[in-house]
């Protein structure tokens, strides 16, 4: 099943007071992105996010979701509805992110 163009914008809007907040669309989701560092993404209209060491001390109750077959586990955010909750999230993962992949020159 793939996430919803409106699921897509409802948490845009939640995420409004965030700076540098990109996407992708991927395969019928959406990968998201921090100041240019994946932060996560929509899977089956559910926002999940990488489960670096902040995210989890940030949600420790948060459960952890397969966004599809075959790939790693990720954090589930249920709080969608809280704008500051999400900010505070994104902020706090920021620095744990790995730096985007330089991509090779032909």
């Amino acid at each position: 099943m793939a996430s919803s163009k409106e699921y897509l914008e409802f948490i845009l809007g939640q995420l409004s007071e965030v700076e540098e907040i990109t996407y992708r669309a991927m395969m019928g989701e959406f990968i998201l992105y921090y100041r240019g560092k994946l932060v996560g993404g929509i899977y089956d209209d559910r926002l999940l996010v990488k489960p670096v060491k902040s995210a989890i001390r940030y949600m420790p109750t948060a459960a952890y979701e397969l966004p599809y077959e075959g790939a790693k586990e990720m954090l589930l955010v249920d709080e969608v509805d809280n704008k500051e909750f999400l900010a505070g999230l994104f902020q706090t993962m920021y620095e744990e992110l790995p730096a985007p992949k330089q991509k090779k020159e032909k």
